[in-house]
């Protein structure tokens, strides 16, 4: 468990570079991320490399016995490489150009910039080779970040065409699979198929599906460039790369089969801002705990071994409408969280406040003079800490499935107004969560023969394949909830020709009748001699083979069954035909955890967590109230009272500890 910085030298003058070498030592600094907007710097023009500067930084982290992270810095290409190729700029779906004047302008699909990127990337590994400093290497910097993640130029078109052609083998049967006798879009040849650009309607959602993974394929096949160029020259380096907060069109499971561990980027006082609703004053002050813990866990899942924290926010940050500035101490708290989690390293962004650029008003651990800024402080007491905690494994007895491919095909149906994949599968989280119990997030096709239990929310798109080994999951023990939307439609986004649950029916032992969004009207349902309410969506369910558990008390399918389970073999799957609220999802997710046999906690006030890393306990308190916590273990930071935005680590089991609220 180690602190980090993301720094710039080519920002700051010469003479000043030892003097930050030196303060990052005193803070306890293990690890340096440079390099990834550095293009312009690193060859001014075109052929004429300079690494001189960036090699005598890196000179002086191995003098200090630090060790550099170092970036490929395609994410900037520069403005003579643009003049020169300007095929490579991407295209919005209307045609218009995205032109040099940000980031992120070049199209993952341009064959001149993937020759640049060759050029470049070989280049600058085979300078710093042998350098004792580096360890490992940042692909690129948030792919897809800012929308740019998916492109509709020529050069897609062509590779789109390709991509199907591999997928389909004729386009008679690309024909079959998406559907296309509707609106007569039928094809005769895969020439004839183009992006989903601009159009008059809405665009045959099969296309529009395929076009995502196409474009999130594009990626990986990217970075699985940039990552065979590394290692051909040295086998010894990492290689990772940042991804960022519930991004939507990038499959990060599939990114990290050419990664050694994933890292992301951590913003929790501008998170809140971006999600559905109005962030409240905790969260503008310290975040939401369960969006940052559910991003931790899913890229600690997303590739081998550990994560970083590539990116931590060091004090108030210059993109959400509101720049608030931190409680004190939150900085540290976000570190904590991190490799309670199960990080690595956790590296703040940035060193020091930039003078110029569009990240100006982004705060660092230096403020713009170069003294300290209160991230600096919380920096140093992270690191001192860490040093003296023991780090362990994060065991996981649930499993979470995350579904990319349902993900993007309810993006473009959600069938509500309030529909959000993201916000769903979040709910089962927080209540998983709530009860002290750590979660590992996985792809539906990964084998969950190792979890007691597993919650498969919305999987929307289905075959018998995935039916069959989920049924092979519960009949030899395990226990399964699913939810609502599930098995609604093929792998290639049409309906099935049977009633839902679809190829989950038989497991099931129930389908559903009716669906209806009940946005504006009033839900409620009954479910273990209690009354809930539930949100966005409800299905009626017929039980042919199932018990009735949980029944709708308003509407128009009032008496009719929400909630229904069932025994097979050895294990036992539920099926939860609603958008539970907190209290239900509560309810479902402990229930669930009993027959499991997973041990748990009592339910947690608002806004505390607990995570379990090896033979340590962090408490949580994500809250602006006092909480007390009642346990034998033994505190290795803290004490039983934890003061508002403040945190505990304990020697022992999350079990045996309890918290209450201090009013």
């Amino acid at each position: 468990m180690n602190v980090g910085v993301c720094y710039f030298p080519e920002h700051w003058p010469r003479e000043r570079w030892q003097t930050d070498l030196e303060q990052m030592t005193e803070a306890g600094i293990e690890y340096v991320r440079m390099g990834e907007f550095s293009w312009s710097r690193l060859e001014p023009e075109p052929d004429a490399l300079d690494f001189e500067w960036l090699e005598t930084v890196v000179d002086g982290l191995a003098e200090r016995g630090m060790k550099a992270v170092l970036c490929t810095p395609t994410a900037t290409p520069p403005k003579w490489l643009v003049d020169r190729h300007p095929e490579i700029l991407q295209e919005e779906p209307d045609g218009t150009v995205r032109a040099f004047g940000g980031r992120r302008h070049y199209c993952f699909n341009s064959e001149a910039y993937h020759e640049q990127t060759e050029r470049i990337v070989s280049a600058l590994a085979e300078r710093f080779a042998e350098h004792p400093a580096v360890v490992g290497w940042q692909t690129d910097n948030e792919f897809g970040c800012h929308g740019t993640l998916r492109c509709y130029c020529e050069d897609c078109a062509d590779a789109f065409r390709e991509w199907l052609r591999d997928k389909y083998g004729d386009v008679e049967t690309l024909n079959e699979a998406w559907g296309t006798s509707f609106w007569s879009q039928h094809h005769t040849d895969f020439e004839e198929i183009d992006p989903p650009r601009h159009t008059a309607a809405d665009h045959h959602p099969s296309r529009r599906l395929d076009y995502h993974r196409f474009s999130s394929d594009s990626v990986v096949e990217y970075n699985r460039l940039q990552a065979a160029l590394l290692r051909s020259v040295n086998d010894d380096w990492f290689v990772t790369h940042n991804f960022m907060v519930s991004f939507t069109p990038l499959n990060p499971f599939d990114v990290g089969s050419d990664l050694d561990f994933a890292a992301w980027d951590v913003y929790p006082t501008g998170f809140p801002q971006t999600t559905p609703g109005t962030a409240d004053t905790d969260e503008l002050r310290v975040g939401n705990p369960d969006q940052l813990g559910f991003n931790h866990d899913l890229y600690r899942c997303a590739a081998p071994g550990e994560f970083w924290v590539m990116e931590q926010q060091p004090g108030e940050i210059n993109w959400p409408p509101i720049t608030t500035q931190p409680a004190d101490g939150a900085m540290r708290l976000w570190a904590h969280h991190a490799v309670a989690h199960g990080a690595a390293v956790v590296s703040y962004f940035r060193w020091r406040r930039c003078l110029e650029g569009q990240e100006q008003y982004h705060s660092g651990l230096r403020k713009r003079d170069g003294s300290a800024d209160r991230g600096y402080h919380d920096a140093s007491v992270a690191a001192a800490e860490f040093e003296a905690l023991t780090s362990g494994d994060v065991d996981t007895p649930v499993a979470l499935l995350l579904d990319y491919d349902s993900l993007w095909a309810l993006d473009e149906q959600p069938m509500s107004p309030s529909f959000n994949y993201w916000e769903h599968i979040q709910t089962y989280y927080s209540a998983l969560r709530g009860r002290g119990v750590d979660v590992d997030i996985v792809p539906p096709s990964d084998d969950l023969s190792t979890y007691d239990a597993v919650i498969a929310p919305t999987l929307y798109l289905s075959d018998t394949e995935l039916a069959s080994s989920l049924s092979e999951y519960v009949e030899r023990g395990g226990s399964l909830l699913l939810t609502m939307r599930s098995g609604e439609k093929d792998r290639s986004n049409k309906l099935h020709p049977t009633t839902p649950p679809g190829p989950f029916a038989d497991l099931v032992g129930a389908t559903v009748e009716q669906h209806e969004s009940v946005d504006g009207l009033e839900t409620m349902v009954q479910y273990g001699g209690e009354t809930y309410d539930y949100r966005t969506w409800a299905e009626w369910l017929a039980d042919e083979d199932a018990t009735i558990v949980g029944e709708y008390t308003t509407g128009t399918g009032t008496g009719r069954a929400a909630i229904t389970e069932r025994t097979v073999g050895d294990g036992r799957i539920v099926y939860v035909g609603v958008w539970p609220s907190e209290d239900l999802a509560d309810a479902l997710v402990t229930d669930l955890l009993q027959q499991a046999d997973v041990e748990h906690t009592d339910r947690l006030p608002e806004r505390v967590r607990i995570a379990e890393r090896g033979d340590l306990t962090w408490i949580f308190n994500y809250s602006s109230e006092k909480i007390t916590i009642d346990t034998g273990a033994s505190f290795q930071i803290g004490g039983s009272t934890i003061s508002e935005y403040d945190l505990a680590v304990v020697e022992g089991s999350s079990t045996e500890i309890t918290v209450e609220h201090n009013s």
